[in-house]
């Protein structure tokens, strides 16, 4: 059993530290401020290899695996969370098309997300549906040879300047298995889209997305008729684990900021953390954050490993979220003012890092998925 990366895994995350450190964190505070980030943010990415992590050599990517990606996402995510929603995206669905797509369509599709040409985003929430998936209600209706999307998405991250979208429709009668995946263009006089204002992850470009006569061809469907919510959620089992680690990710940074002002802070004479007040919480908050750590690469390395990973990756995105957002604002707490101000990235992290707690399956969602897991579905809610 090892418990550290490998010298090639070691190697990634020394990269993409320097990488974050040049070309991420000089303008992260200016991403949050203005809503978006700059055209050129995409392309320093896909240069850096960010996007091709997970896709094989054969269409484009470098095929390191799921741990990789995870490397990566938390170096990004320690100065920004919200540029490492493009990683993760990119991995979610280039991994669903990987596993369900056709030769062509892997062909097709994957190099252009593995280049950053495809900025990609899932199209799966609407307005009266978010953890009752299955009920989804946009329509794609036969036309001929074609299919016509009519509905409405939101919340879409990224969907704001997505070139693409993996889009969840209903082909056929209520459920689950009346759903289907398309894989569509999504800047098109079809595609409506109204960008939201939102508390954090503001330059994530959360969207909606209203589909107006929008044709989408049976080549664009990912897997086939009536699989396609089947595919998100085994691709969710995925995701979930990175998103565990973006949580675990800027709350070890806070704790580290923090534990550095209680070294240097003089209050009663003596410095602030040789209070148990404020050292037995920070010990409190570091003590989770690595274990949530770990169970997030414990599914990552699972993953790669072709082992079944659904528990692990439940079980990380209910727990890191939560332990995250706490330990946040507990490194808040021991900043004093210094931390409420807009002046550090601790109150940006806070707030981004709340957002992590509805993404990809909140609390509760991801506990139903890991009881019927442990208990056996008949046995569990």
């Amino acid at each position: 059993m090892e418990f550290q990366f490998s010298d090639e895994q070691q190697a990634l995350a020394e990269k993409v530290r320097g990488f974050v450190a040049d070309q991420v964190a000089p303008a992260a505070r200016e991403h949050d401020r203005t809503g978006r980030f700059p055209p050129s943010m995409v392309g320093e990415l896909a240069r850096a290899g960010l996007f091709g992590l997970g896709i094989g050599h054969e269409h484009g990517g470098s095929g390191q695996g799921a741990v990789a990606v995870g490397i990566a996402i938390e170096e990004l995510a320690k100065v920004d969370l919200t540029a490492s929603l493009l990683v993760l995206n990119a991995a979610l669905i280039g991994g669903i098309i990987e596993r369900t797509g056709t030769e062509r369509q892997r062909a097709d599709w994957l190099p252009p997300i593995a280049a950053g040409e495809a900025v990609v985003a899932l199209c799966l929430t609407e307005p009266d549906h978010g953890t009752d998936a299955a009920a989804i209600e946009l329509r794609a209706d036969a036309d001929g040879s074609r299919w016509l999307l009519n509905g409405t998405k939101t919340s879409i991250m990224l969907g704001a300047f997505a070139t693409h979208g993996l889009v969840f429709a209903r082909t056929g009668g209520p459920g689950a298995s009346g759903i289907t995946a398309f894989y569509t263009r999504l800047q098109r006089p079809e595609v409506h889209r109204e960008p939201l204002q939102d508390l954090g992850l503001r330059a994530g470009g959360r969207a909606t997305l209203r589909f107006a006569v929008c044709p989408v061809w049976p080549g664009d469907i990912v897997g086939s008729l009536g699989t396609g919510f089947a595919g998100v959620m085994r691709g969710f089992d995925y995701s979930r684990a990175l998103i565990a680690l973006m949580a675990v990710a800027a709350a070890g940074v806070s704790l580290e900021e923090a534990m550095e002002y209680a070294r240097r802070r003089i209050t009663f004479g003596v410095p602030l953390g040789r209070h148990q007040g404020v050292a037995f919480p920070l010990v409190e908050h570091a003590t989770r954050v690595r274990a949530a750590r770990l169970l997030a690469y414990e599914a990552l390395w699972r993953k790669d490993m072709g082992l079944d990973h659904r528990t692990e990756a439940n079980m990380a995105k209910w727990w890191a979220p939560r332990v995250g957002v706490d330990a946040i604002q507990q490194a808040l707490l021991t900043l004093g003012h210094r931390g409420w101000s807009t002046a550090e990235p601790i109150e940006r992290r806070l707030r981004d890092a709340i957002g992590l707690q509805i993404a990809d399956g909140t609390e509760n969602a991801t506990k139903l998925a890991v009881a019927r897991r442990l208990l056996g579905r008949e046995y569990a809610p």
